[in-house]
């Protein structure tokens, strides 16, 4: 089996960055150690009334809406036929399967007992539970991702044959895995309907469910404005001409696609306080922590995607794009973490220990250590010549 060499020297150097890595993925790896010698008591401060903490709220609420990138992208280029995007499928693909492989990974450190993860599935399925259908969708998702991302891999390997193969199959994972998103972006929003009185009022509400879907289609949007930002800065001398031709492109279409729905989700969200009618919220201390929330985080970005896309701004697209990536995961942890249990006593509620927070950076780094692997060897960011005409 030949390899394919990278384009560009990939010797790893001794740099600030590759140094403040290592540490990070040292302590990663004590921590790691503590949790699973020493049970979750001996990094959490997870009790009975707080089961959920950051490892959910962050890990994985965040970590799935955030990678959603990958079946909004592939659904605009493989179902709507919108073949100027699709420089930018691979590194959201990329994404997407490297968020959902984190997403498991982390939940064996949340799950008491990890070994027994795949028992709902295999064993003993819970098919009226919600838990079952987050499990069993991402699951098949985490599996179809890596299918979709297996052609860059076989490219790379040189196993033309295998490739063009999976390479058939392209449509029905597209629409396979829209399916399976749909199904568990929302039905993460339906676990927290359980928890009425938990839940502070302006959060709760019966319409979680689409909440979370419509939020994670500009969150998956923003996502790759904001991963190809970063791409663009420090992976520049990996892409090919057509990646950079075609990324202004990519930006200010997604920027356009984006303050639509973001608008959507706004209005969606004030139809949905008043039918509960929950104005008078406003008007207090988590009112303004709300509006905060919907206005500049929601309200703000989508207006200056409207506008980037007007003026063809891929700058103040890409601004834009930081303010919806860290609205999105503002919202995941206000309804998993800051507003939940809103009525206890500071000293009841939870707050995560320093070796809660370091693990989640460790998990993160770590999937940035993967990703610029791939991006260095695989043909991620740019095509090999043979295959340049095929789409």
């Amino acid at each position: 089996m030949a390899f394919r060499k990278p384009l560009v020297n990939t010797k790893i150097e001794a740099t600030p960055v590759n140094i403040v890595t290592g540490i990070i993925l040292v302590v990663g790896l004590i921590l790691t150690a503590a949790r699973f010698f020493g049970g979750l008591g001996t990094v959490t401060n997870l009790d009975n009334n707080n089961p959920w903490g950051i490892w959910i709220g962050f890990d994985l609420l965040c970590g799935v809406a955030l990678a959603a990138g990958g079946y909004v992208t592939s659904a605009a280029c493989y179902i709507f036929g919108l073949k100027r995007f699709h420089s930018a499928v691979r590194p959201a693909i990329l994404t997407a399967f490297l968020g959902y492989a984190l997403v498991v990974f982390a939940l064996n450190y949340d799950v008491g007992r990890p070994w027994r993860l795949p028992y709902p599935i295999f064993f003993s399925p819970g098919t009226s539970s919600l838990l079952f259908e987050v499990g069993l969708c991402v699951f098949l998702y985490l599996n179809v991702l890596f299918i979709e991302f297996t052609p860059a891999a076989l490219e790379w390997l040189g196993l033309g044959k295998i490739r063009n193969f999976v390479v058939k199959l392209t449509l029905v994972l597209t629409i396979f895995g829209v399916v399976l998103s749909t199904l568990h972006q929302s039905s993460l929003g339906a676990l927290f309907l359980i928890a009425p009185s938990k839940l502070h009022p302006l959060w709760y509400s019966g319409y979680l469910p689409v909440y979370f879907f419509v939020s994670s289609i500009f969150a998956g949007m923003s996502m790759v404005i904001f991963e190809g930002s970063l791409a663009h800065r420090y992976l520049h001398d990996k892409m090919d001409d057509t990646h950079l031709s075609e990324s202004d492109g990519v930006v200010i279409g997604f920027s356009k696609a984006a303050s639509f729905v973001m608008m959507a989700y706004l209005g969606i969200k004030l139809v949905g306080l008043a039918i509960d009618n929950n104005w008078h919220y406003l008007f207090t201390g988590w009112g303004m922590w709300f509006l905060l929330e919907l206005v500049g985080f929601v309200a703000l970005p989508g207006f200056m995607y409207a506008v980037a896309a007007r003026d063809k701004n891929v700058k103040l697209a890409r601004i834009a794009s930081v303010f919806a990536v860290l609205g999105v995961a503002l919202n995941r942890l206000n309804i998993s973490l800051i507003a939940f249990n809103w009525h206890l006593p500071s000293a009841q509620r939870y707050f995560p220990s320093w070796m809660e927070i370091a693990t989640s950076i460790f998990i993160v780094t770590l999937g940035i250590t993967v990703y610029r692997f791939i991006t260095n060897h695989m043909p991620i960011l740019f095509e090999y010549p043979e295959y340049k005409q095929e789409h």
